[in-house]
């Protein structure tokens, strides 16, 4: 029987790329798709869905309802709209999903993907910084399977293969610094969401290209490493690798550290997950190690990059911490990309989220229900707002 595919996310970078992955592994006559995913580009989602025959496709906005239908008229494939969509599409059976809507948007159809025993392929991070010992439990219940998506933790998975965990020394993630890694500090505060959206290797939208630039995306990436491997914050580190070629570093007690390393091309995790535990030839390139001539890393700046530390402090006070940095991470990325507030106040505003929430016992319980995980979100939210009026420029 063809393989049944569910991809959420299906118009964003993540989503484009594995599309072009199964197209390359044979389409519709390899794997029967049971349901894409997109935001408003209903165009794209409709031409994916018809070229993968699949059975359905939903947008995540409920204006754009009838736009969809239009463009998938007679072509036998289900038009949806609306998080209540989201959330069907994820109960229709599949072997395998990936999970690659952006923001904590991603957390519910993840869960209820879970919850029917599939594979996982998890590209939002947000869901574990958010929910992870609640989705790990969930996956665990249910007998289902989690497989890492952020080339990070790609890295790290593949070079854990074989290994047992307790061996591990330490883990390192590499960050190529963003837009803003050769910037003076002081120059930080005037930058433009325009200059933010660009980045030097990798070809991503523009919230994650943005969060790159801040390092709240790496940010993310220590916290998900200690949720998903179950490592001691104080055993996993970042560090500036400007090529973007090692992905990954894990030290082993002896000694050893193995690193993964590949082109900054998101097809080589997406198909590693795709493929696992078998591994197929892949369209990306092979590595010129002599043209490459030397690999460089830089110290991860605390100081240029708070959003670092903040995670550390995210990482030792546990329990639904991370919900509320998540959910005013993202609207302060809101807030500076409609020009309330400047590149700098994005982190100045996430401290003071978790600072007026600290005090609040919500935070310090383990993330038990994802209704608990949903409130906390809200009031993060509700809280940064508040915060942002206070800095609007």
């Amino acid at each position: 029987m063809a393989r049944r595919i569910t991809i959420f996310g299906a118009t964003g970078s993540i989503g484009e790329n594995t599309v072009d992955l199964l197209t390359r592994q044979g389409g519709a006559a390899e794997y029967d798709v049971v349901a894409l995913s997109g935001g408003r580009n209903v165009a794209r989602l409709a031409e994916q869905a018809r070229a993968l025959q699949a059975d359905l496709a939903v947008t995540a906005h409920e204006e754009c309802y009838d736009d969809l239908k239009a463009a998938l008229a007679g072509s036998g494939v289900e038009a949806a709209a609306g998080p209540q969509a989201l959330a069907e599409a994820a109960d229709r059976p599949s072997d395998w999903i990936m999970s690659a809507i952006v923001g904590a948007a991603g957390l519910v159809p993840g869960m209820r993907a879970l919850r029917h025993g599939t594979t996982l392929a998890l590209a939002n991070k947000e869901s574990l910084v958010t929910a992870g010992p609640l989705l790990l439990a969930t996956a665990a219940q249910h007998g289902a399977r989690i497989l890492p998506v952020d080339s990070e933790h790609s890295a790290i998975f593949q070079a854990l293969v074989g290994e047992e965990i307790e061996a591990v020394e330490r883990i390192v993630i590499t960050a190529s610094g963003g837009a803003f890694r050769d910037w003076p500090i002081e120059a930080l505060k005037n930058a433009t969401p325009e200059q933010a959206s660009s980045h030097p290797n990798w070809a991503m939208g523009q919230r994650i290209t943005v969060d790159s630039a801040s390092m709240f995306n790496k940010a993310l990436e220590l916290i998900e490493t200690k949720e998903y491997f179950g490592i001691d914050p104080d055993r996993i580190e970042a560090v500036v690798h400007p090529e973007s070629l090692i992905h990954a570093l894990v030290g082993f007690r002896d000694g050893a550290i193995m690193a993964h390393v590949g082109p900054p091309d998101m097809r080589h995790a997406i198909g590693y997950a795709l493929n696992w535990p078998d591994r197929r030839d892949l369209p990306v390139a092979r590595l010129d190690l002599v043209q490459i001539g030397q690999l460089n890393f830089r110290p991860a700046c605390e100081a240029r990059w708070p959003a670092l530390r903040l995670a550390r402090e995210v990482m030792q006070a546990g329990g639904l911490t991370g919900a509320a940095f998540n959910a005013a991470k993202e609207a302060a990325l809101d807030a500076f990309l409609a020009r309330q507030i400047g590149f700098t106040q994005m982190a100045e505003v996430v401290e003071a989220v978790l600072d007026r929430l600290s005090g609040d016992s919500l935070l310090t319980k383990s993330p038990e229900s994802l209704e608990k995980v949903l409130e906390t979100d809200h009031l993060a939210r509700q809280a940064a707002a508040d915060i942002v009026r206070g800095l609007e420029r």
